[in-house]
């Protein structure tokens, strides 16, 4: 009898998924880098990899993204770009193109992970028809998104179609046999929200790449902060352009900093390559609002920062502000305090739980502006804890968060070992963790499709 493969099938069905995603276009951002850096580090630890997504628009059936790392794209729904929170209506007919495909070129994986809710459904989907092991990352837990937003309740529903994300998370929830949250907070949430059993919930956080994100000196700091025409004391936020940033609080909170470091200055990096005409809208309206605060002088905008200069870009500023009204995690703030920047991060999130205050990051709630600008300028204050949270900022996120620990927890996962392996409190599980998961740790290669195959 042949033994399972060793090939994992990623599903990340909305956004613009490719090898060198454009981060900021629609719907394209962090979880994408995480989908891409997770495959490649479980590629080095021997599996092949597929991350399957939507095709729309002229995307190529296959793109590669490295020796054993491919991405597949699934024609549904037509060639336009859906939005994430409606892709749960194409669902159904990606299940039924990504089964056919799989049949078609007959492969074999010994394992699904999924990422967001609409991936979820796509990957429910797939492990029923394939028989497969399912393991399920939310990233965000719809819950508690709409628990955390401001605005009215109605325009909130016709905007994110919370009742339908919500609903369809607990079938997702319900009938994957593991469930990764990247906090302690997420598992909690999934507990009390969705009564999902706390031993069917993993706790594996996101990872970042040390191999692009590390310290350098302080004259290396200081000429990089001189190319860039820059000077003085420097507060860094940079992300794709969302109301959940929080970059409004942020302004919000630069009096409070300018009143005590007068000197000081904000550089706020959003946007995408490719704007659509609401992100240029709140970009317009954030400029006004620091117009409006009289900090325009002290504010500087950028558009989208590249890859490529991401991390130096990290390295110049003196501190960085991570202003969230709702973060799933944080992999920005992560970046920063492995490139050795002082962190000040959101409490409306995942990552304060996991860092020790005043010594790897201060945090405070960006809501409260008073209190998450005084935060920002004791950093710039106070050089001996600038230097304590640009030390053991760096240690822990290198400690705690490369994306080679980060795949070596998901294979090791006590949830998905053979039931004979698993101890009492790893033993509930979902039906399709308890058959035929010796695949995960031990298996043959198969044999390996081209990348140019369609």
């Amino acid at each position: 009898m042949p033994r399972p493969a060793r090939r994992i099938m990623m599903v990340s069905t909305h956004g613009y998924v490719a090898a060198q995603p454009e981060l900021g276009r629609p719907d394209t951002g962090g979880q994408v880098v995480y989908v891409l850096r997770l495959s490649e580090s479980l590629a080095r630890l021997g599996y092949r990899v597929d991350i399957l997504t939507r095709r729309f628009e002229d995307q190529a059936a296959v793109e590669p993204v490295s020796d054993r790392v491919r991405i597949v794209r699934i024609p549904a729904g037509g060639r336009e770009l859906v939005r994430k929170e409606w892709m749960c209506d194409v669902i159904p007919e990606w299940i039924a193109n990504a089964a056919r495909y799989i049949g078609a070129k007959d492969l074999r994986y010994s394992l699904i992970n999924s990422h967001y809710w609409d991936a979820g459904l796509a990957g429910d989907g797939l492990a029923r028809r394939l028989r497969l092991r399912h393991v399920h990352t939310p990233h965000s837990i719809g819950s508690w998104k709409r628990a955390n937003m401001d605005g009215d309740p109605a325009e909130l529903e016709r905007q994110y179609n919370f009742k339908r994300r919500i609903r369809d998370e607990r079938v997702v929830y319900e009938a994957a046999d593991v469930l990764v949250a990247t906090t302690p907070q997420q598992r909690e949430i999934l507990a009390s929200d969705y009564d999902v059993p706390m031993e069917k919930v993993a706790v594996v956080p996101p990872g970042f790449d040390d191999t692009q994100f590390f310290p350098v000196s302080t004259a290396t700091r200081s000429a990089l902060k001189r190319e860039a025409g820059l000077e003085g004391p420097l507060i860094l936020a940079l992300g794709r352009v969302a109301a959940n940033k929080g970059y409004d609080l942020l302004l919000r909170a630069m009096p409070t900093v300018v009143s005590r470091v007068p000197v000081a200055r904000l550089l706020l990096a959003v946007g995408s390559t490719d704007p659509t005409p609401g992100e240029i809208r709140q970009v317009e309206d954030l400029r006004r609002l620091a117009t409006e605060l009289g900090i325009a002088d002290r504010v500087l905008f950028r558009d989208y920062i590249e890859d490529e200069h991401l991390a130096d870009t990290y390295r110049m500023a003196d501190v960085f502000a991570l202003s969230s009204r709702y973060e799933p995690f944080g992999m920005t703030a992560v970046e920063a305090m492995a490139c050795g920047t002082p962190a000040v991060v959101t409490t409306e999130g995942g990552l304060w739980e996991m860092v020790a205050w005043g010594l790897e990051a201060l945090y405070a709630n960006p809501l409260d502006v008073e209190a998450f600008g005084h935060a920002l300028a004791t950093v710039l204050l106070y050089p001996r804890v600038a230097g304590q949270l640009a030390r053991f900022g760096s240690h822990r996120a290198r400690a705690t968060f490369t994306w080679n620990g980060i795949a070596q927890q998901l294979v090791s996962l006590p949830q998905l070992l053979p039931e004979s392996h698993r101890t009492p409190a790893t033993a509930s599980l979902g039906p399709r963790a308890v058959a035929a998961s010796e695949s995960i740790v031990s298996g043959e290669e198969v044999e390996w499709i081209p990348a140019a195959s369609s």
